[in-house]
């Protein structure tokens, strides 16, 4: 799913629709999570709202989108919910939320999509607006874009997926002729009040803490470079960049198994490395974790993050996992009670936070891909710098926001750009493209156009391969070109330790109907150099494609073979095939 902010949203040009339901007056009065208390205790301001855009495959009916909102709504009770101003801090009430009607937000001449939206949401989407969440509808002549935007005390990233996944189905009730309808989600009132009974955290929690905050000089962490003028608020630069495709997070995941920890622990190892030589620090950071701890709240609609604290001073990645889980462990107690020697979280300009978030674990699922759909960020004033990680099934992704000052641009800048380095140089050299047979190792990359050559002659370096290749490069390039902009195939070279192509494959992702749905995996053109043959290397090439399927959801591996190659049928058979179909090919 793409990460971005409104400022970079992709919108196509249309009618831009909002939504205004009616709202009537506050009534009973809910608990405060330590989070909203900061946030709406900020006050009104632009810029506190995220939103969820995504893409509807077919035309729809502005005022049956509302029914099916309106269902979303009834079955959340944090969007019921509004806060006044209170002496001692905002209060929280409960609403009732009823039908309302469309509403046309201008697009001034010259003014993107994106700016009007970003004035839509700004205005609709604060702390203390009732309600503080908007749906907007875009008709365009190429189909309707929805967006969602809700101010973040109502809202996390997990909440927007559930959002949307809800508002699809009602719509999908909607379109059938009928009443949508949902059993009503635990609220997130209920989840802070729960929170609320829970025992105060032990001693050592708190000197850990404590620890943190005096090592950061009184004051939460912050970047360890310097930022520039940030003792009043910046505006923002907003850097987004796709750090690895998904064959290369598939191995960068298979190095951090391999070495016994998380994908997140050997991201965490390479923030640490590249803080302390570009800073000579340790990596110190505000590390937001979610407080779904039990299932309970995985289908609810609310702001359930805490704040922890992320230090680690050692790179070698067992150490920065332990940092992981102790960060994990001191998010795990009520924060008011453990900040109040501070008298609360005790901000400071240059603090930096990194946020976590890997799609494709969660229990909540969108077709982001077919929806186009992209997580949206507001435009903000700023003096801290905060870093989102977003894992999905196209890869890693990242969204950096820091103040626009010459100094941060290259400090943070260099410290991404050092950051994603290293990242991608694990995943270059990572366990998950290492084949061990005997005593050689090789390695299995995507290939690169340069090497169509290499393996056009592995393709022909057999008696029939021999009778098919030979057309002019120019042709295997284009065919190349083809596979390339497809995701779903992988065209793999093997290499030696010289970096020799000395092996060949094509694997694609084929998903289906049949079979309850299943995906299955295509395996074709497997070639190895001739002098390498017998020797175990197809059957560990083989191996790797068959955890390369498995990871991308295939339960099935599927070939065909030319009835002429006795050893290669026997080589398949020895490896788990089974020869079940008969193949049949018609030239067209």
């Amino acid at each position: 799913m793409r990460l971005t902010n409104v400022a970079h949203l992709r919108l196509p040009f249309g009618r831009l629709l909002g939504y205004d339901v009616t709202v009537g007056p506050p009534g009973g009065e809910l608990p405060v999570s330590f989070d909203q208390a900061r946030h709406v205790g900020a006050g009104d301001r632009a810029g506190s709202w995220m939103a969820l855009s995504f893409r509807l495959p077919h035309a729809v009916e502005p005022d049956d989108l509302a029914t099916a909102w309106l269902a979303v709504v009834q079955r959340h009770g944090t969007l019921r919910t509004v806060f006044t101003p209170g002496s001692d801090g905002p209060r929280l009430h409960e609403v009732e939320v009823g039908p309302g009607g469309w509403t046309e937000h201008p697009i001034w001449p010259g003014q993107a999509v994106n700016a009007a939206l970003r004035d839509v949401l700004d205005d609709a989407c604060a702390p203390y607006a009732t309600p503080s969440h908007r749906l907007c509808l875009l008709t365009t002549a190429d189909g309707p874009t929805v967006v969602v935007g809700a101010d973040h005390a109502h809202t996390d990233m997990w909440s927007m997926l559930v959002i949307a996944r809800d508002l699809l189905s009602a719509l999908a009730a909607v379109r059938r002729g009928e009443t949508p309808h949902f059993a009503p989600a635990p609220a997130f009132a209920e989840h802070t009040a729960a929170l609320e009974q829970r025992e105060a955290a032990p001693a050592d929690v708190r000197e850990r803490w404590a620890q943190v905050i005096t090592d950061g000089g009184g004051v939460m962490p912050r970047f360890p470079m310097p930022l520039g003028e940030v003792t009043t608020l910046q505006r923002e630069r907003v850097e987004v960049r796709d750090v690895l495709d998904v064959d290369d997070l598939a191995a960068f995941s298979a190095e951090a198994r391999e070495r016994g920890v998380s994908t997140l622990a050997l991201v965490v190892s390479s923030m640490t490395e590249v803080t302390r030589t570009l800073a000579g620090q340790p990596l110190r950071a505000l590390f937001p974790v979610h407080s779904r701890y039990e299932p309970t709240w995985h289908d609810s609609v609310g702001w359930f993050i805490t704040n922890s604290v992320l230090v680690c001073d050692d790179p070698e990645p067992r150490a920065s996992s332990a940092a992981v889980k102790e960060a994990v462990e001191l998010g795990s107690w009520p924060l008011a009670d453990v900040l109040a020697p501070w008298g609360g979280m005790p901000d400071a300009p240059g603090m930096f936070a990194i946020s976590w978030l890997d799609l494709r674990r969660l229990p909540v699922r969108v077709d982001a891909a077919g929806l186009e759909a992209q997580y949206v960020g507001a435009e903000v004033l700023t003096d801290g710098v905060m870093l989102w990680f977003v894992l999905d099934e196209t890869g890693l992704h990242l969204r950096c926001r820091y103040p626009d000052t010459e100094l941060a641009r290259r400090n943070v800048g260099g410290w991404l750009d050092a950051l994603v380095a290293h990242v991608c140089a694990h995943a270059q050299v990572s366990a998950g493209g290492r084949l061990r047979v005997a005593d050689e190792v090789f390695r299995v990359r995507r290939a690169q156009r340069e090497d169509v050559p290499a393996l056009v002659a592995l393709l022909a370096d057999d008696p029939i391969g021999a009778t098919r290749e030979g057309a002019e490069l120019v042709r295997y390039e284009t065919a190349f070109d083809a596979v390339a902009r497809d995701t779903s195939h992988y065209l793999a070279a093997v290499v030696d330790a010289e970096d020799r192509i000395v092996g060949t494959m094509q694997l694609t992702i084929l998903p289906g109907l049949s079979r309850g749905g299943a995906t299955r995996m295509q395996v074709e053109g497997v070639r190895v150099a001739s002098a390498l043959r017998g020797r175990g290397l197809g059957a560990a090439m083989l191996g790797w494609a068959h955890g390369h399927g498995a990871a991308r959801g295939a339960t099935l591996a599927q070939l065909t073979t030319d009835l002429a190659r006795d050893r290669a049928r026997a080589f398949y058979l020895r490896l788990g095939y089974e020869e079940t179909h008969a193949g049949l090919k018609r030239k067209l």
